[in-house]
């Protein structure tokens, strides 16, 4: 009897064909939008592999109504912050997700949101399309320029790096803090200082670490005071390493200068959200991923993943591997 697996969304074509090909009782949810919690709860149960995504809970009581025949759980994401990972190990269930494979993507959106962020893109693209551009004004739309700033990268992990080698090309100061001195950062020209010094000193403050208890609003009002009123934060790691209240009253008082963001707390932000009213915020719905090539082999490593725990192997890319290891005596 083939094991059955329920896909939490329909993935990207060359993903789909690979699992429609493999001995599996395969279920896809075929809407947009994501199944809700109960639905997910009812369309799991039984199954032996998931394959999910940043939108799905997968808790303790999700994981017991699904049952002990639970093998694997494949994420098509790098964060795993909606699972209960402790909760999946005690169960003995490996947990898959897709390091590495987003690590330029990411990068490339970064360093676009310090650019249109500084140069007011949106705002100057606005009034041109709502006819407020009448003539060329020597301080029309003006913002400050990456060349030559100094960028604080908060997270010098796979990210943080690519970041960092793209910034080489503007010339500018690279600081970084991680919780210990990374041995990349030499070649990088990066520099290790604390994080208050990382955000007294920095123009761009960019976020890459991964979104865990201890980074749980890092970014609060204390530090937002701690940056310079010429500063600019950009977040394309989780929204909830910002304590969004704080940074929505930082960027009404000129606290800071303006915020490029890409991750939010909720996901979707609603329409309506004051964050999205403010002319010096460049907001975009969490897409640091999305493009072709990475959204594909994204979803390729899901179903490696998935197939590999359905067979009783190691995951390639394990989130928990201590499911691997022997319980201790």
């Amino acid at each position: 009897m083939s094991p059955s697996v329920f896909v939490t969304r329909m993935l990207p074509e060359p993903a789909m064909e690979r699992l429609q090909v493999a001995d599996v009782d395969l279920e896809v949810w075929p809407e947009p939008d994501p199944p809700s919690y109960e639905t997910l709860l009812h369309r799991a149960r039984g199954r032996h592999g998931l394959l999910t995504l940043l939108t799905d809970r997968i808790d303790a009581n999700l994981l017991d109504a699904v049952g002990p025949q639970l093998q694997v759980i494949s994420q098509m994401a790098v964060g795993v912050d909606n699972i209960d990972l402790q909760a999946c190990t005690e169960r003995g269930i490996p947990v898959g997700h897709t390091p590495g494979v987003l690590s330029d993507a990411v990068a490339d959106l970064t360093i676009g949101l310090m650019i249109a962020t500084a140069r007011r893109f949106f705002e100057a693209a606005a009034d041109l399309k709502a006819g407020r551009w009448r003539t060329w004004s020597p301080m029309g739309w003006v913002g400050p320029d990456l060349h030559g700033s100094t960028v604080g990268i908060i997270g010098l992990g796979r990210i943080g790096q690519a970041v960092a080698r793209r910034l080489q090309g503007f010339n500018v100061r690279i600081l970084y803090h991680n919780r210990h001195q990374h041995p990349a950062a030499d070649a990088l020209g990066a520099t290790w200082v604390t994080l208050d010094e990382l955000l007294a000193t920095s123009d761009f403050v960019s976020l890459h670490c991964p979104y865990t208890p201890d980074t749980h609003h890092l970014i609060n009002a204390d530090a937002l005071a701690t940056m310079k009123p010429t500063a600019i934060l950009i977040n394309t790691a989780r929204g909830g390493v910002v304590d969004q209240d704080a940074l929505l009253k930082a960027l009404r008082e000129g606290s800071i200068l303006a915020a490029g963001l890409d991750v939010f707390t909720p996901e979707p932000l609603p329409s309506t959200h004051p964050l999205l009213t403010l002319p010096n915020v460049v907001a975009l719905p969490h897409i640091g991923s999305a493009s072709i090539s990475t959204r594909i082999n994204m979803a390729l490593m899901a179903v490696d993943n998935l197939l590999a725990g359905l067979a009783g192997q190691p995951l390639p890319h394990c989130a928990n591997p201590e499911v691997y290891q022997p319980p201790t005596p």
